[in-house]
């Protein structure tokens, strides 16, 4: 059964997701109405039952890698009360924040100062609704004025809701290697993304010992192979890894230049060759890279096993995961050594899986769409290009990698998009209102005529 929400008075927009990139663009549609712009009607809707950034993942080892300054406004406009500066001072901790010394707040802290400012939009978000679709609403002319957005509530129910523009801002989906596809759904091995919560329901949380695999060469792998070291002193732990070594993230100055909003006008107006090129130049700022004090406490703590001749520990280079079973209850791994060509068989009690996550949900979210686009590619202000037809527009956040560079999946654009996105909006909506009235007036006078 579906529920019908207004059918007669859409939304101005739907957001589907409302994680930094939406919650980012409220911020700035709200301050853009608040400074004399059109007050728009915006719902969000979040299939999480409640605000929870990276909830699963946030050990206590984990730090942002980004300046606090790179929050959801200060970039856009430093005065803004949603800063995280004024979070601090909400809490009673901008002193204490100061006497630490450091631009680095542990995410920890950066997932409590998301909830903050998405408490105070509470009244436009919807959380514990997933949505599956996104269809046209086509007028008896083809054109398409509407959108459905189909969610599904906690209670099973599909919930129907128009609306005259949408923005899809709906994260990276866990990749899951496909040597692992016979474990689906299996709590021996889990994604990282579900790190915390997976970890709960093994042995070593009783205190019983493990062997566990941690697959990755990035900071999640690292942040998991530290975590299991210092809290399950019952665990060994295995990393295993298709490079030769963990390489530092480079986030030196000049580097992080590349971040900045410049940076992504300069990548959109290059030849797509020129884009693909600039990309693999700075793959290392983001991608199979781990912050260096992580590297270094990896390599103390394995030291320190030679020194002891106890080695509880492994760390497994140039190793290809060649298949993955399950033998006596436990998850067999078959590795192949990249530099030697040798295989050898390991077991294991659970394997944690830090390899990345991959971005396609909007291409599934917006699939009834599919013949009014042209194959997702956007301009520069992440609207989607499409058919006259389809006069709603559509935007994405976190998928134009290709197109506007290393930032677009990361905290940092953030500010800067969310204001390219408001003032779009607020610009085609407008148009579309005034093709719309121009089309019905021309439909009567044809009918007076």
């Amino acid at each position: 059964m579906t529920q019908h929400f207004n059918p007669t008075a859409p939304h101005d927009l739907i957001g589907i997701g409302f994680g930094p990139s939406n919650l980012a663009l409220a911020i700035a549609l709200q301050e853009r109405a608040e400074q004399g712009g059109k007050a728009f009607d915006a719902m969000f809707l979040e299939r999480q039952p409640d605000y929870n950034w990276h909830g699963n993942t946030l050990v206590a080892q984990s730090e942002l890698q980004i300046s606090f300054l790179k929050d959801l406004v200060t970039l856009r406009n430093p005065s803004s009360r949603f800063s995280f500066v004024n979070y601090l001072k909400a809490h009673g901790r901008l002193v204490d924040f100061i006497n630490l010394g450091t631009f680095y707040p542990c995410r920890m802290e950066y997932n409590d100062y998301l909830r903050w400012v998405a408490v105070q939009f509470a009244e436009q978000s919807r959380y514990g609704e997933q949505v599956l679709r996104v269809e046209p609403v086509v007028e008896a002319d083809g054109r398409v004025q509407r959108l459905n957005v189909i969610s599904q509530n906690q209670q099973g129910c599909e919930v129907s809701r128009q609306t005259r523009s949408v923005i899809v801002s709906t994260g990276g989906t866990p990749k899951i290697p496909p040597v692992f596809a016979g474990f689906k759904d299996d709590p021996r091995v889990f994604h990282h993304a579900r790190y915390l919560s997976a970890m709960a329901t093994q042995a070593c949380s009783r205190g019983e010992p493990m062997r566990i695999a941690v697959v990755g060469a990035g900071q999640s792998a690292a942040e998991a192979f530290i975590d299991l070291s210092d809290n399950f002193p019952n665990v060994q732990v295995d990393m295993i890894l298709r490079a030769a070594v963990l390489k530092p993230a480079d986030d030196s100055p000049f580097v992080n230049e590349i971040f900045g909003p410049d940076y992504t006008d300069l990548v959109f107006n290059q030849p797509e060759t020129e884009r693909e090129r600039l990309i693999r130049e700075y793959h290392n700022t983001n991608y199979s890279v781990v912050d260096l004090d992580l590297i270094e406490r990896i390599y103390a703590i394995l030291y320190r096993q030679k020194v002891s001749g106890i080695e509880r520990h492994a760390f497994l280079c140039r190793r290809m995961i060649e298949s993955a079973s399950d033998v006596d209850g436990r998850v067999q791994l078959q590795l192949r050594d990249l530099a030697t060509g040798s295989t050898e068989a390991r077991r294991y009690d659970a394997v944690i899986l830090a390899t990345g996550y991959e971005r396609r949900s909007h291409r599934e979210l917006l699939a009834p769409l599919k013949d009014y686009l042209d194959d997702f590619r956007v301009d520069r202000d992440y609207q989607l290009l499409a058919r006259p037809e389809l006069e709603t527009p559509v935007f994405i956040q976190g998928f134009s990698q290709h197109s506007h560079g290393l930032s677009d999946t990361l905290l940092s654009v953030l500010p800067a998009r969310s204001g390219e996105i408001a003032a779009a909006l607020e610009q085609r909506l407008e148009g579309v209102s005034q093709s719309r009235a121009l089309h019905e007036a021309r439909a009567l006078h044809s009918v007076s005529a």
